[in-house]
């Protein structure tokens, strides 16, 4: 798989939402610590194949494992501005990207500190992707943002969702009961940082880096330009 390296960042402060006071993030951030290895799951390095964490991790991933480009979602649940880029640009990426094969998605959580349901959120999506449930729900947790977002608990809400959608529900209240995914999504925070993200959504697409709820003419143009990019045949060393 080819490294993703993220050039400059282009900032649209208020589509985004950030725990910081200089608002997004626009420092170049290299974001090939983000995708998934080779391998497949991204968990720490030893961890059985079958365990709740890899599956965690597989889970949130989305695509043909031909495609030679990803684009990585850097995302809140509970960040409206996730919800707008979501419910304006995911299906027609979904429906001409990924499920033409062209590219591969991984999801990676930052749930920020202002928002009180955004863990709880990304752990029930976590648990889900363990029962192959994670990107189901995350439509569900969108569409349906502003009837959970201000509840004391929201966990009948969540374990309801995932019912609808065929989840085992007593696993999956387990999971999160257990915070079986926790160092998962901690994991996805601290990586999220040291590619100079701090804002939600923020996009990493081939070389690109895309931050905030920016229109889907911006992603068909920088998925277009990773695809061709992807599709030149590398060049020949001198003299050969």
């Amino acid at each position: 798989m080819p490294r993703l390296l993220a050039g400059s960042l282009l900032a649209v402060t208020l589509l985004a939402c950030t725990n910081s006071e200089s608002g997004a993030a626009t420092r170049a951030a290299d974001a090939a610590s983000l995708k998934p290895t080779a391998a497949g799951p991204t968990a720490a390095k030893g961890t059985p194949a079958d365990s709740v964490l890899a599956k965690a991790d597989a889970g949130r991933i989305l695509g043909s494992d031909k495609a030679t480009v990803w684009m990585i979602i850097i995302s809140d649940f509970q960040c409206p501005y996730c919800k707008r880029w979501h419910d304006e640009s995911w299906a027609a990426i979904k429906k001409d990207y990924v499920d033409t094969g062209k590219i591969r998605v991984a999801y990676v959580n930052l749930p920020l500190e202002m928002h009180r349901n955004a863990w709880p959120a990304a752990q029930a999506a976590m648990c889900a992707g363990v029962q192959g449930k994670f990107w189901p729900l995350q439509d569900a947790l969108f569409l349906s943002q502003q009837e959970w977002e201000h509840l004391q608990d929201p966990t009948a809400k969540f374990e309801a969702m995932a019912a609808a959608l065929g989840a085992d529900v007593p696993a999956l209240h387990s999971c999160v009961q257990g915070s079986a995914t926790r160092p998962l999504i901690q994991s996805d925070i601290d990586r999220a940082a040291q590619a100079g993200a701090s804002s939600t959504p923020t996009f990493f697409v081939g070389g690109r880096a895309l931050v905030g709820a920016q229109p889907l003419a911006a992603f068909r143009e920088a998925l277009d330009a990773a695809l061709a990019a992807a599709a030149k045949p590398a060049a020949k060393p001198a003299g050969k």
